[in-house]
């Protein structure tokens, strides 16, 4: 059986450690997982494969008892009923400019238009002299040509006054 968890809180150590900890007291094991650290805010989220008689709420209440214990804001469990890696990145699109609200709504609805799914995004926002700069890199699978995304992006970086690009992704083995 696979189940999802996710977990969200104030950054500490051991908040991995004590979260696997009740995985492997169930017999699960980590099959693929993801952190992140925001401003000292932590968020994970963990594929898990347990044994097909594991008392899925008997876990969430144990992994609800180590959140506490963690000082976590949020702990959850859900089931996975079907494994999907989902499409593989095929591109890198990169958005870097003065910051100002709407660039990630923007990108991400020129995205959605094109039918283009973001697999990862990660933004910054950094001080420079005169205000705040925004970078954004996003993995995307396009669908077909990225003739059209790119004219796209050149029109919107134009608007928004901002610099994008769009280039092939380069695979990586982890």
């Amino acid at each position: 059986m696979n189940l999802a968890v996710t977990a969200i809180g104030r950054d500490r150590p051991g908040i991995v450690a004590g979260l696997t900890g009740v995985l492997v007291e169930a017999g699960g094991n980590v099959d693929d997982s993801q952190m992140s650290l925001l401003h000292g805010q932590f968020a994970v989220m963990l594929i898990v494969s347990v044994p097909d008689d594991t008392q899925v709420d008997r876990l969430r209440v144990e992994l609800d008892e180590a959140g506490r214990g963690l000082g976590l804001d949020a702990v959850t469990l859900c089931p996975v009923s079907e494994l999907d890696r989902g499409p593989d990145p095929t591109h890198v699109v990169t958005i870097y400019g003065a910051d100002r609200p709407g660039i990630v709504h923007r990108a991400a609805q020129l995205m959605a238009e094109r039918e283009v799914n973001i697999t990862d995004l990660k933004t910054r926002r950094t001080a420079s002299g005169d205000g705040h700069l925004y970078t954004l890199m996003m993995e995307v699978a396009l669908p077909g040509d990225a003739g059209d995304l790119e004219d796209a992006l050149a029109s919107m970086a134009e608007e928004a006054e901002v610099e994008a690009s769009i280039s092939e992704l380069e695979v990586e083995v982890i």
